[in-house]
């Protein structure tokens, strides 16, 4: 009898170990993935078992489903006020941004599961994951990355509307991207983690690694990062077995041509993250490792950065607090970035030998990897940048209400914004566009503007009550002036939220404007002479009665001051304005 009772206790209490296996783990070949249904029922289950754990769902993405974040809380505290009030860190973890690159799906499961059974959740922070991200490329599953070793079934890179979410952070086109800038804003990290795999060439690494680009990376972060933290991640993933390299090897060709250090512009995850200075990973797992390797790589690096961040919470709270009140007080804010390819640093790669052969598909020459001859050599890495175009930032930026899109985004990201309290003329700076070039095929559901040539005009223009003053006074400013300075790489003129201000409204027809296009040549002395000056140099315009009228009608009080006009205002000085 009473060995029944303990092969009962033991039954029970294999069961109780094997109902917390993620799906992952339970499949034979470890070589599965778990699907959506499967994730959200885990950590349903999971959340019974504990009081340091809490599910929350933000907003609806795209497939109708909302998005679920799993935190984890050392003393069972779940409240974000009251977290930053502790003065705990927050790390967040984002997964599944691509469905087809699922590891950190996997590997987050386990790891919750790990850090509650062991109690080691960390006294000095709280660890926020996003489920899966891309909820309708979950749902979507099948073999599409035809590039990739496994799992033998995984989610779509789209989402429901075919949107790569890694590239509509900071223009917001999908319910999913609401959702989690919700989740930035409301739990504030101070340190943030996207987990991806890779494309490009095969080398030895199954890890590889990006880091907010130092040279973009606010300077207070950037010496942190790239002097401890960074390192401290290649030392512990080293340590654990998963040596790393940074992404990029074979990007631009065979790996031998140097790596070439990843710009994330704030489209992307990092890159957005960047302008609300947070501290930011993206794990690249290589793509023709074994999924279980993959996986566990993801694990161990996630686990690292646990591990480093109890270490210097203090010091990483201290300088993001450093860095918010240093953006604050920038005045110059960098818009664009090239690649320095004078100063070129060295980095050790071990890669393997290619090689060329003849295709058995079309004959000709095909490059191949040889794994049978590995190598270990000192490759360039061009990981510097430097500034290709800056702005000086106004005092203020005042927003017509009408433009909702950006006043939606601005209050989700937790911009502080005033409205005027009645109309109001204003003497600013304002912009007018000259020239600028767009993408001749869509990209992401845009028409990119690019190469954008203003000319700033100070005028007397009038504001309307209700219409939004955004101060430039705040730890937002990189979001504010990046987002809102038309020359920006990833500006919202260049995702075409302003793009009706360059449709021209009003005309003029030849036979009735003859007449008063004579009596303001006459009238006008100064409009005739610059008139004349430009027939003597445009053969073209003195050839067309068409084209002499419409430069009459573009230097006439009758011409639209608001065509090309960009909407946003910048108020250079200090001013009093009657807002609340």
């Amino acid at each position: 009898m009473k060995y029944i009772a303990t092969a009962f206790l033991i039954c029970i209490v294999l069961l109780k170990a094997k109902a917390q296996l993620t799906p992952f783990e339970l499949s034979k070949d470890k070589n599965y993935t778990a699907s959506y249904k499967e994730i959200i029922s885990y950590y349903q289950k999971i959340a019974k078992s504990s009081p340091q754990i809490k599910l929350f769902n933000y907003g609806t993405t795209d497939i109708g489903l909302p998005l679920t974040l799993i935190v984890l809380s050392k003393d069972g505290v779940f409240n974000p006020s009251a977290i930053k009030k502790q003065n705990k860190r927050v790390l967040l973890i984002n997964n599944g941004i691509h469905p087809g690159e699922p590891e950190g799906i996997d590997a987050s499961m386990m790891l919750t599961r790990n850090l509650l059974k062991k109690n080691a959740i960390p006294y000095n922070m709280v660890i926020c994951m996003v489920a899966v991200y891309n909820i309708d490329g979950c749902l979507n599953r099948g073999v599409s990355r035809i590039n990739q070793n496994g799992p033998n079934a995984y989610g779509f890179r789209g989402n429901y509307r075919n949107l790569d979410l890694n590239r509509d952070f900071i223009k917001a086109d999908s319910k999913n991207a609401l959702a989690l800038e919700e989740i930035i804003t409301t739990w504030k990290p101070d340190v943030f983690l996207d987990n991806h795999t890779s494309d490009g060439a095969d080398y030895q690494y199954i890890m590889t690694l990006i880091e907010t680009q130092k040279d973009k990376q606010n300077p207070i972060l950037a010496n942190y990062t790239s002097k401890v933290l960074t390192p401290g991640l290649y030392t512990g993933m080293k340590k654990m077995g998963f040596e790393m390299i940074p992404y990029g090897a074979g990007e631009n060709g065979l790996p031998d041509s140097g790596i070439v250090s990843f710009l994330e512009i704030p489209r992307f995850a990092t890159g957005y993250a960047a302008q609300h200075n947070i501290i930011s990973y993206i794990t690249e797992t290589h793509m023709l490792k074994p999924f279980d390797k993959r996986v566990y790589a993801t694990y161990n690096f996630m686990q690292c950065l646990i591990d480093l961040i109890k270490r210097d919470a203090k010091i990483i709270g201290n300088l993001k607090m450093e860095a918010d009140e240093q953006v604050s007080r920038q005045q110059k804010f960098a818009l664009n970035w090239e690649e320095d390819t004078v100063h070129v640093d060295t980095i050790t790669f071990k890669g393997y030998t290619a090689g060329y052969k003849a295709s058995e598909v079309s004959g000709l020459t095909r490059l191949y990897y040889d794994r049978e001859k590995p190598y270990t050599k000192t490759i360039k890495y061009f990981d510097n940048y430097k500034v290709s175009d800056s702005v000086t930032k106004p005092w203020a930026y005042i927003i017509p209400q009408a433009w909702g899109k950006v006043i939606d985004l601005f209050r989700l990201n937790g911009v502080k914004m005033q409205r005027l309290n009645a109309d109001t003329t204003i003497k600013l700076e304002m912009y007018y566009i000259n020239d600028y070039k767009t993408v001749p095929k869509p990209y992401e559901g845009h028409y990119i503007h690019s190469k954008v040539n203003l000319t700033p005009v100070e005028t007397k223009i009038r504001f309307y009550k209700g219409d939004y003053v955004v101060i430039a006074n705040q730890a937002l400013n990189r979001y504010i002036v990046e987002t809102l300075e038309p020359k920006g790489v990833d500006s919202f003129f260049a995702w075409n939220f302003f793009d009706s201000v360059l449709g021209e409204k009003e005309y003029f027809s030849d036979y009735v404007f003859e007449d008063v296009a004579a009596e303001l040549l006459k009238n006008d002395p100064n409009l005739k002479a610059k008139l004349d000056e430009e027939k003597q140099k445009n053969p073209q315009l003195a050839g067309s009665a068409r084209l002499q009228l419409n430069f009459v009608y573009r230097n006439s009080p009758y011409f639209e001051k608001t065509y090309l006009r960009y909407p946003v205002g910048r108020v250079l000085s200090p001013l009093k304005l009657n807002t609340k």
